[in-house]
C-alpha cells in the first residue's frame, strides 16, 4: 500500500514521501526486538569469515576492516543487519576457478590458474580489473573484488564488484607467449562475462596489449562486437577517453580536498609515488600539473628519486611504449637516481600516495614516513597500507595545525607535553585546572598557544600574563554551562586575547569548536575536568 501511494502522489502527497523514506520503523515488523550487541554481532559475522575462507590472510584483512568501519553504521541504525545483508555482503555470489593450459615458444605445455570473483550484482553487471601476476590466488582476488564494491559505489552508477585474475607473469614473455595465454584465459571467462553480465577491465599486468589480445578472442567466440564488455581499450577501437588516467587523477584530487580541509596545499608539496603502472603514472602527472614536485617513484627492481620531478613523458614512453623498468628511465636522464631494491618510504616528502600494490606500505615503513615528516597519505592502490601502519599513522595524530581533543588531569598533560610531535598547548577548562596545566607545561619549557577559562572570557594572556605565547594564532572556546545562553568569546586568528562574538544560531549549529576553527565541535567541560588539544605539529613557525 506504501509503494502505491508513493506512485500516486496526487493522493498522498509530499508528507508521505518524507515519512516513507525518513521514518521506515513506523513500518516494522518487530518493533519490539532487543537492541543489538553490535560488537558481538560483528565478531561473530567476522569468525564466520574466517571459518568460510581459511588461508586468505589478504580477504581476512579487507573483511575485518570493512566489518569494523560498519560498526558505526549499525550502532546508529541496526536495520542493516536485517535479512543477513552483511553476511551476503562478505559472501561472493560467485567463485570461478578454472585451468589456463598455453603453449611457450619452445613449444612446452604451461598450467596456470584463472579465477573470477563476482560479489554483488544487485544493481547492475559486476564490473572489476583483471590481474596477471604470480602473487595472485583466491584470496588476493576475493579482497580485491569485496572491496570493489565499495569502490563502484562511489562512482553512483549501477555497478557491482567483480575482480580476476591469473598467476600468469607476462614479464619477460614474448608477444606470441602473451597471446596464446590470453586466448587460452579468454576461452573459459566468455562463459562468465558480458556487457549485462560481468565488464572486466584492466589491472596489475594486464595493459592494453593484453586487453587487445583477450577482447579480440572474446570477438572471435561469440561473434559479437560488444564495446562494454572489456574497458581500457586503445581509442581507436571503443576505448574511453579518460578511463586510464581515472584512478591516478581520482587519487590526487582527493589528496588535494584533504590538504586544503587542513589549511595545507598540494601546490608545492614533495610528493612520493610507490609504483609505476596506470595508477602512479597518472598520479604523478596530475601531481605535477597541481603544482607539487614528485620526489620518487618504483617498481619491484626499486625506486627512483628525482629530486627536480619527474620527466613524464619519457616515464609513459619507458612504461607504456616500451614495457621498461624504472631503471631504464634512470639510465636515460641525468636528473634521476635508481635505487636498486631501495626502499621508496625512506625517501623524505610531505604526501605519499601508495600506487602499486596490497599490503606495501608496513609498520616500519609508516614509522619512517612520520619520523620524515610525512603531511598526508592517500592511497591509490587497493589496500596498499597494513592494519599496523594504520595505527602508527593513528597515533601519529593529523597534519600540522590539527587538534586532537585530550580529556584528563595533570598525569594525561605531562604525558602529552613529553611526546615529541607536541609542539604547543591550548587548553580549557576550568581556573584551578588551568593552573596546574600551566605549571606543567611551563616546567616542561613548552609552548602554550592559548587558554579558556569556564565562567570567563579571558584568553592566555589574561590568565597567566607572564605566561610566553609563542604562536600567533590562539586557539580556544568558552565551553560550560552557559555556552547556549550568551554569546561565546571565543580566541580568534590574531594576538593573544582576540575575541570574537559568535552568533547563538551558529554556535548551536556548529558548536564553539568549528566556531574558533576546529575541525570537530569541542566538548563539555566542568567543574575539575579538563580538555586539552594539542598541536601535532608546529602551528606557526614561532612555536617550533
Amino acid at each position: 500500500m506504501v509503494w502505491s501511494a508513493l506512485r500516486d502522489k496526487s493522493q498522498l502527497g509530499r508528507r508521505w514521501n518524507f515519512v516513507h523514506y525518513t521514518d521506515r520503523r513506523m513500518f516494522d515488523i518487530n518493533p519490539g526486538r532487543e537492541t543489538m550487541d553490535v560488537d558481538k554481532t560483528v565478531d561473530e559475522y567476522y569468525q564466520q569469515i574466517l571459518k568460510r575462507n581459511p588461508g586468505e590472510p589478504e580477504f581476512h584483512q579487507a573483511a575485518q576492516e570493512i566489518l569494523s568501519s560498519l560498526k558505526y553504521v549499525l550502532r546508529k541504525d541496526d536495520h542493516y543487519a536485517d535479512e543477513g545483508l552483511i553476511q551476503r555482503l562478505a559472501e561472493p555470489e560467485r567463485q570461478i576457478i578454472f585451468r589456463v593450459p598455453w603453449i611457450d615458444d619452445q613449444g612446452n605445455v604451461q598450467v596456470n590458474r584463472g579465477f573470477r570473483v563476482q560479489f554483488n550484482s544487485v544493481l547492475g553487471p559486476y564490473k572489476g580489473g583483471l590481474r596477471f601476476h604470480p602473487s595472485v590466488n583466491l584470496g588476493i582476488i576475493k579482497f580485491l573484488g569485496f572491496e570493489q564494491i565499495f569502490k563502484n559505489s562511489l562512482t553512483g552508477l549501477p555497478i557491482g564488484g567483480g575482480k580476476g585474475g591469473s598467476d600468469f607473469d607476462p614479464k619477460g614473455k614474448s608477444e606470441h607467449e602473451v597471446m596464446r595465454f590470453c586466448q587460452s584465459f579468454m576461452l573459459e571467462l566468455q562463459r562468465h562475462i558480458g556487457e549485462d553480465i560481468d565488464v572486466p577491465a584492466g589491472d596489475i599486468g594486464v595493459g592494453g596489449r593484453e586487453i587487445g589480445y583477450l577482447f579480440g578472442q572474446y570477438r572471435r567466440i561469440t561473434g559479437r562486437h560488444e564495446s562494454g564488455v572489456l574497458t581500457g581499450k586503445g581509442l581507436t577501437w571503443g576505448g574511453s577517453l579518460v578511463r586510464t588516467e581515472a584512478t591516478g587523477y581520482g587519487v590526487v584530487y582527493f589528496m588535494q580536498e584533504m590538504m586544503a580541509s587542513n589549511k595545507e596545499r598540494l601546490h608545492g608539496a614533495k610528493v612520493i609515488v610507490s609504483g609505476s603502472g596506470n595508477v602512479a603514472i597518472y598520479a604523478i602527472e596530475k601531481a605535477q600539473e597541481l603544482g607539487a614536485t614528485v620526489v620518487a617513484f618504483s617498481d619491484s627492481s626499486g625506486y627512483v628519486s628525482t629530486p627536480e620531478g619527474v620527466d613524464v613523458e619519457l616515464l609513459k614512453d619507458v612504461k607504456e611504449v616500451r614495457r621498461g623498468r624504472v631503471s631504464d628511465y634512470a639510465s636515460e636522464t641525468d636528473k634521476a637516481t635508481f635505487h636498486e631494491k631501495g626502499n621508496i618510504w625512506e625517501v623524505k616528502a610531505d604526501v605519499a600516495l601508495p600506487c602499486a600494490t596490497q599490503n606495501e606500505l608496513n609498520g616500519a615503513d609508516a614509522r619512517k614516513l612520520v619520523e620524515n615528516g610525512v603531511l598526508a597519505v592517500a592511497e591509490g592502490a587497493n589496500m596498499p597500507t597494513t592494519e599496523k601502519a594504520t595505527e602508527l599513522f593513528l597515533e601519529a595524530g593529523a597534519p600540522k595545525g590539527v587538534l586532537q581533543v585530550v580529556h584528563g588531569g595533570k598525569e594525561q598533560v605531562d604525558q602529552l607535553l613529553k611526546h615529541p610531535q607536541v609542539k604547543a598547548l591550548s587548553f580549557f577548562g576550568s581556573v584551578a585546572v588551568g593552573a596546574v596545566v600551566l605549571s606543567v607545561a611551563l616546567a616542561a619549557g613548552s609552548v602554550v598557544c592559548s587558554a579558556v577559562v569556564l565562567g570567563s572570557a579571558g584568553s592566555l594572556g589574561s590568565l597567566v600574563p607572564t605566561v610566553p605565547v609563542g604562536a600567533t594564532v590562539p586557539v580556544g572556546a568558552v565551553v560550560g554551562e552557559r555556552l547556549d545562553r550568551r554569546p561565546g568569546v571565543v580566541g580568534a586568528r590574531g594576538a593573544p586575547g582576540a575575541e570574537s562574538h559568535v552568533s547563538r544560531r551558529r554556535r548551536r549549529r556548529w558548536g564553539a569548536g568549528r566556531a574558533c576553527g576546529l575541525a570537530p565541535p569541542v566538548p563539555r567541560c566542568s567543574g575539575e575536568r579538563l580538555c586539552c588539544c594539542s598541536f601535532l605539529g608546529a602551528p606557526t613557525a614561532a612555536s617550533g
